[in-house]
């Protein structure tokens, strides 16, 4: 047997399969034969201009069909070759979503928990982020230490007991006792850095090194000791801006060397060595530079689980650029993608019902996934009617808005977007072959670990399309609706 596929076979069984884009593993799991003779697909739609909401809207039946013509519009799914394994997919556990949350009436924190976390009634959220102290979300700076403590005898998360360490909890208890938790910091303390400041970037000073590395060693022990497991961490987020939030510049070659002499050795000796370390964190346009600095290093990439990235490139006119992911995961196929945080900028309350903050979503995330990306986070999953809070002003969208003013929560349509992957695409689901012979059919596919197949296909045109889902042989008839995302669920 080859080593190659052994090695796959116990990535898989660990939850850690290999991201490669490129060489599909025809044999994985039990996906050697698939036959959809007999089969139904249960179809489940969010579409503009209409009252569906992940509403189930039609059962198809699969019936022989020979090869298509030219002239059939079809989605081709192949579940008998599976690529990564899915981790999960949730948001972020922000200070600004808990300070919102704790503003809210009960029975609207229980909708708000219901509506993300349950895997029944909710769009079944398994994966969170939060930051290490504070972020541009939270209503002030502030760090877990009193100034030139280089020991960390002062470190307290007394702030987070306040607001965020509560709203984690119920998060966790609401996602049946298990979430998928990362953490990362924006800044070191500001007397660690060369401009003296948590915010407008800088760098962090070389004596300070080993204590920022014990700082997260501190972090995590302390949160696990107050109950919220931590699964993994990343470097620093958004290491390449300088920001009017906290910030902090790392090169390339500044966060190898970093992991490699101080935060990988440490977590090692503070018995955190299982913890997954994400390198990056930050957009796909420099990312194959980043990932190929860092993983082309023996000593830095043994401490690396995988390479992290936002979507923000587009502030330059870029569009997303997935192609980049793909270079990494053909290059680096033993690591892992996952996608840190994406949002909506500029927020404008009157245009929470806009058409295209889902959509955004969903072209994200269908060419995440087939890239090769395992787990996806949003970034807050709750802010209220300003964006907010925010200490900078950095307002910004979020797939739930609380209107604190009469206590009622707002659905914007990227909420039902993410859902129409979340809550069918679950933990441990393989990506399966999938295509469209029209580029206004955008299409991902999962085999979840219970054998049922999760097609997602996206339509950003105007126009009403019918097609033919296709498969090894078998079809099914559906229409994709103007302006739609629809989930297509075969037994």
């Amino acid at each position: 047997m080859r080593k190659d596929f052994i090695a796959l076979i116990v990535l898989s069984a660990l939850g850690l399969h290999s991201v490669s884009a490129q060489k599909a593993n025809p044999t994985a799991g039990n996906a050697k034969t698939y036959s959809a003779v007999g089969k139904k697909a249960r179809v489940f739609t969010t579409a503009e201009n209409t009252n569906y909401r992940l509403a189930a809207t039609d059962e198809l039946s699969f019936q022989a069909a020979g090869q298509p013509l030219e002239t059939q519009v079809c989605v081709f799914v192949d579940p008998t070759h599976t690529f990564q394994t899915m981790l999960g997919i949730g948001g972020a556990l922000t200070d600004a979503s808990a300070e919102t949350f704790a503003k809210l009436p009960k029975p609207q924190q229980q909708e708000l928990l219901k509506a993300y976390y349950s895997p029944t009634d909710g769009i079944g959220y398994t994966l969170a982020r939060t930051s290490i102290h504070s972020s541009d979300f939270s209503s002030g700076s502030y760090t877990y230490v009193a100034d030139n403590d280089k020991a960390l005898k002062t470190f307290s998360v007394k702030h987070d007991q306040q607001y965020r360490i509560p709203f984690i909890k119920q998060a966790i208890q609401a996602a049946g006792g298990k979430l998928t938790m990362f953490v990362s910091p924006w800044s070191p303390p500001a007397w660690m850095k060369d401009n003296h400041d948590l915010l407008q970037g800088g760098k962090l000073l070389p004596e300070f090194r080993q204590s920022w590395a014990d700082y997260y060693v501190k972090f995590i022990k302390t949160y696990e000791q107050l109950g919220i497991p931590i699964w993994g961490l990343s470097v620093q987020n958004e290491p390449m801006a300088k920001q009017k939030w906290e910030s902090c510049i790392f090169t390339a070659e500044d966060e190898r060397d970093f992991i490699k002499e101080y935060l990988g050795p440490t977590l090692q000796k503070g018995g955190l060595g299982d913890k997954k370390l994400i390198a990056w964190d930050h957009n796909r346009d420099l990312i194959f530079q980043r990932a190929s600095t860092i993983l082309d290093d023996p000593q830095a990439a043994k401490y690396v689980w995988g390479i992290g990235y936002h979507w923000y490139e587009t502030w330059t006119g870029s569009g997303m650029q997935f192609e980049n992911l793909k270079r990494v995961a053909e290059t680096y196929p033993s690591k892992n993608l996952i996608f840190t945080e994406g949002c909506v900028e500029k927020f404008d309350f009157a245009q929470v019902n806009e058409w295209r903050l889902g959509e955004r979503y969903g072209m994200s995330m269908i060419g995440d996934f087939n890239a090769g990306t395992v787990g996806w986070t949003d970034w807050n999953v709750l802010l209220d009617e300003t964006g907010g809070p925010n200490h900078v002003g950095n307002f910004c969208f979020a797939p739930i808005i609380a209107d604190t003013r009469s206590g009622k929560l707002l659905y914007t349509n990227a909420y039902y977007y993410i859902g129409h992957f979340s809550k069918f695409i679950r933990p441990g689901a393989q990506r399966i072959s999938s295509s469209s012979n029209r580029d206004m059919l955008q299409t991902t596919a999962f085999r979840n670990p219970d054998g049922k197949v999760a097609v997602v296909v996206m339509n950003n045109s105007t126009n009403k399309q019918p097609f033919q889902l296709w498969i090894k042989g078998q079809g099914a008839s559906a229409v994709s609706l103007p302006h739609s995302i629809m989930t297509l669920v075969v037994n």
